[in-house]
């Protein structure tokens, strides 16, 4: 994952940070607080340079002394090897043929633990490996830990949301740096009926400490590493008691960069389904960079560190039931009707573009300013909302959505976790950031989404138009392949999974094609600052039929924007009769 420094004046609290930013952004929603009974997490692969496509390792058996290869997520350098398991479960990008899924946001943490020397495992091949080898998510947790002890963890800070049929978890992670091997660690149960997010910065506070892990306790809601609180005092990251012990303020301290840039995504997440959320002027504020220090701590006991009283909680629970529809629309968030607004300001531009291009931070006259980081982004490579349904055989429950780009402008195409093969368009290896290809998902969204970032309020209305209409037939669609597709499951497990792999190879190929099109449709109609006359989605001529297009608009710049080009300028563009 992409990653790179923002150095901030902290004016609004009480000590100055050094704050790296990372860009992913994950949403929990449990069985319970969905509206259909599944559970949903997400993820935003977001980096400047992150090709979108689905990686796919089928099913294996291995034989004794046989052995995985490590590699590294972000560059590719084999790490290690490791040995392999007697079995591997088939995974499709990051869901696995048991609908386990995990996602993950990085949020760095304290500088002396990022460097582990001789550790094997990032958390990419972490997750890759983790879900080759589990079949729910509490033996995904036991899998990834046991791994980081036996081979060491070579990244920064993570945050982990971790799902199946049944259950949502979320998981914190951070290496021991040059003092030992290993990592420190805690997981939390979301609890059932509610949601959760997390974006760069860790969320885990104080949780209950627990004398083992007991990985065959369906009752044990807390899971960490034995070591958590005693290594932080061993170190002299922590002085206090082990109930006071907060991961997050210990392992990332939380500052500016902290809320402003990250937990805003999930408050914003947070406020659209949770009016307590919405409400709450102290947590408008904590999004806003803005502290408080109450005697109190977030999750209402006492407070005797200081730590930041006004963050948002863990988990909040939906006013009423959350659909998969919201939560793909939540994916597609730049803070709309909230003070972050990012539609209004001078930085918008003339077409109330959400987007603000690189790098987030500015000086001007010595001060530094922001541009505001929402959910969705344009550095986005790939985005999926992962669904677990419990009542369907696992490889026809699981349900991939994946889009690439932008996750504003994407369609979520889906893609059932049992498929035997991915759509070409879709494939790894056809294009990359640096290679082109005509039938490539990730370009042929790009395209659009690049065109709609010129003239976002002409463009973009356009493009929301017809993800819905398409997304909307794949709803309709997979309610049909769910139905025929278990019945062949029952009769023969691949006829089923045979099934809904022809289905994800069509629809996801036809896909890209239709999007290709409607590229040069968009292309066509909004050339040169025109507005083409158009019915549905064909252009329209002048009646002739000689291929000369009605006559176009011309919206020009918007009252809003000529507004302001004219401030300031005197009578520099005042029209004046000739004397």
């Amino acid at each position: 994952m992409n990653k790179f420094q923002l150095i901030l004046i902290l004016l609004l609290v009480c000590f100055s940070t050094t704050f790296k930013t990372y860009s992913c952004t994950n949403l929990i929603v449990t069985k319970g607080a969905s509206k259909d009974g599944s559970v949903m997490i997400t993820y935003s692969a977001d980096s400047h340079t992150r090709y979108g496509a689905i990686a796919f390792y089928p099913a294996a058996d291995h034989n004794p002394g046989d052995r995985c290869e490590v590699y590294h997520y972000e560059n590719g350098m084999l790490l290690g090897i490791i040995p392999e398991v007697p079995h591997t479960y088939s995974v499709v990008q990051f869901m696995n043929e048991h609908q386990v899924a995990i996602g993950e946001t990085t949020f760095g943490g304290l500088d002396s633990l990022a460097n582990q020397p001789g550790a094997i495992l990032d958390y990419g091949s972490l997750m890759k490996i983790g879900l080759q080898r589990s079949k729910t998510a509490r033996e995904m947790i036991m899998v990834i830990t046991e791994l980081v002890e036996l081979y060491g963890y070579a990244s920064g800070g993570e945050s982990f949301s971790i799902s199946d049929a049944k259950e949502a978890w979320i998981m914190e992670i951070i290496g021991k740096g040059k003092y030992e091997k290993g990592a420190v660690w805690v997981a939390r149960l979301i609890p059932d009926g509610y949601v959760s997010g997390h974006a760069n910065q860790a969320r885990i506070t104080t949780f209950p400490i627990q004398k083992s892990n007991n990985w065959n306790d369906p009752g044990q809601n807390v899971y960490h590493s034995t070591d958590v609180a005693s290594f932080a005092k061993k170190h002299g990251f922590y002085k206090g008691n082990d109930g006071d012990f907060s991961f997050s303020d210990v392992y990332n301290p939380l500052g500016f960069g902290g809320a402003r840039f990250c937990d805003a995504r999930v408050w914003t997440f947070f406020r659209k389904v949770n009016q307590s959320v919405r409400d709450n002027p102290e947590y408008t504020r904590y999004a806003q960079g803005q502290f408080a220090h109450h005697p109190e701590n977030v999750s209402g006991g006492k407070n005797p560190n200081g730590y930041v009283s006004n963050r948002l909680p863990l988990w909040v629970k939906p006013d009423s039931p959350v659909e998969l529809q919201s939560v793909m629309a939540a994916m597609r968030d730049h803070y709309e009707d909230t003070p972050l607004d990012m539609r209004y300001d001078l930085g918008a531009g003339p077409f109330h573009s959400p987007y603000r291009w690189r790098p987030m931070e500015f000086k001007v006259d010595s001060v530094m300013y922001l541009n505001e980081r929402a959910i969705a982004t344009q550095q986005t490579g790939y985005t999926f909302v992962a669904q677990s349904r419990s009542w369907l055989p696992d490889p026809i429950g699981g349900i991939f959505w994946f889009g690439v780009d932008d996750a504003d402008g994407c369609v979520y195409a889906p893609v059932y976790c049992g498929i035997r093969d991915v759509p070409q368009s879709y494939k790894r290896g056809n294009g990359s950031m640096i290679t082109w290809s005509d039938n490539s998902a990730f370009w042929t969204f790009s395209q659009v989404n690049n065109l709609a970032y010129s003239r976002y309020d002409l463009i973009h209305p356009e493009i929301e138009k017809y993800q819905a209409e398409l997304e909307q037939r794949f709803y309709r669609e997979t309610e049909i392949v769910d139905s025929k597709a278990a019945a062949l499951y029952v009769e023969s497990p691949e006829a089923g999974c045979n099934y809904v792999t022809d289905y994800a190879v069509y629809s996801g190929n036809l896909l890209v094609a239709k999007w290709n099109n409607f590229y040069h449709y968009l292309f066509m109609k909004f050339i040169d600052g025109n507005v083409k006359q158009t019915r549905g989605f064909q252009l329209l001529d002048n009646g002739n039929e000689k291929g000369v297009p009605k006559k176009p608009s011309q919206p020009g710049y918007g009252k809003d924007w000529e507004q302001r080009m004219i401030e300031n300028t005197g009578e520099r563009f005042k029209v004046s009769e000739a004397k």
